[in-house]
């Protein structure tokens, strides 16, 4: 996850109302993974995983809560990933959509910046280069279940400073 840069006083602050997640609203971003019953064959309402360019790497992250604003947004170009909170409880992430996913100086479009509230009883698959600030979420800490490659945050991590880029940061709401 990207680590949190310190929100600027002299930046602007605009209201980012927290959606409920819905699999259609988060299509353009990813897939929303509710439990299925086990056996059910594997199909389109499922993760399509792109892990081909690294070793994959699952592990459980452990977050402390920030501020519920933020002024950068992350994306990988080469991994689809996969979060889901462990224990149950819900979280928020911001999410822009992956155009122009091998370009690594691309922008995101903060035209269709959205954010939902992921119940703790799901997982979501972000497609890979969607944009994301968080997750995000109200404890003091907690921890996520995270599918990516092992060298992800060193080597695929590209950002761009909302505030420094568009004058922008973001504050959620709702």
């Amino acid at each position: 996850m990207e680590s949190a840069t310190p929100v600027r006083a002299d930046i602007p602050v605009q209201d980012l109302k927290i959606e409920p997640l819905d699999a259609a609203a988060f299509e353009p971003y990813g897939t929303v993974m509710p439990a299925f019953e086990d056996g059910k064959e594997f199909g389109p309402d499922e993760a399509q995983l792109e892990l081909s360019r690294g070793t994959p790497r699952f592990y459980v992250m452990r977050l402390h809560r920030r501020a519920p604003a933020f002024n950068q947004i992350t994306r990988h170009l080469s991994v689809t990933q996969c979060l889901a909170a462990v224990g149950g409880g819900s979280w928020f992430i911001a999410v822009c959509p992956p155009d122009d996913p091998d370009n690594p100086a691309a922008a995101p479009d903060l035209a269709r910046l959205r954010a939902f509230r992921v119940p703790g009883d799901v997982a979501v698959m972000l497609k890979r280069s969607t944009w994301h600030a968080g997750p995000f979420f109200e404890p003091a800490t907690m921890d996520f279940f995270n599918l990516e490659l092992a060298d992800t945050n060193q080597v695929d991590h590209h950002s761009c400073r909302l505030d420094l880029t568009f004058g922008r940061t973001f504050r959620f709401v709702g």
